[in-house]
């Protein structure tokens, strides 16, 4: 794989003009085009769009991996070892709630990688994680 293209993901949140907040000022994602049912932004590089639906109720659920509560679903990115650690710092600054805080995961061992867990105001569970050798990105 020598290409990632960037991904589309379209999710449901409970109250747009919240989620908006809190992917632009807490994630510091990019806006693009939006109506006043929906919103696009730049989730580093890729097309996230955020849904209005009134229904959603951020029901939460887990999987136990490493002795803590992985949130299912989950989506995220991988980033760069250093703007996973740059990232990190600006989110504990902003005081998120962490459902995983960022943590070393392997260390020593293939697929050594930073990680942490996250939830938007819509209960969207959110992972960023980061390699410290993108080239184990599937090693077993």
């Amino acid at each position: 794989m020598t290409l990632l293209a960037p991904f589309h993901l379209a999710i449901p949140v409970s109250n747009l003009d919240e989620a908006k907040n809190f992917y632009e000022d807490k994630l510091e994602c990019k806006p693009g085009r939006f109506t006043k049912e929906w919103a696009d932004y730049s989730f580093f590089g890729h097309q996230l769009v955020l849904h209005e639906d009134i229904t959603h109720k951020g029901q939460k659920y887990f999987n136990e991996v490493d002795g803590k509560n992985v949130p299912i679903p989950h989506f995220g990115v991988v980033l760069n070892w250093n703007v996973f650690q740059i990232f990190s710092k600006k989110l504990i600054e902003k005081n998120i709630d962490f459902q995983i805080e960022p943590y070393l995961r392997f260390e020593g061992l293939p697929g050594e990688q930073l990680t942490m867990f996250l939830y938007d105001p819509s209960g969207n569970a959110l992972e960023f994680k980061s390699f410290k050798n993108i080239d184990q990105l599937f090693a077993t």
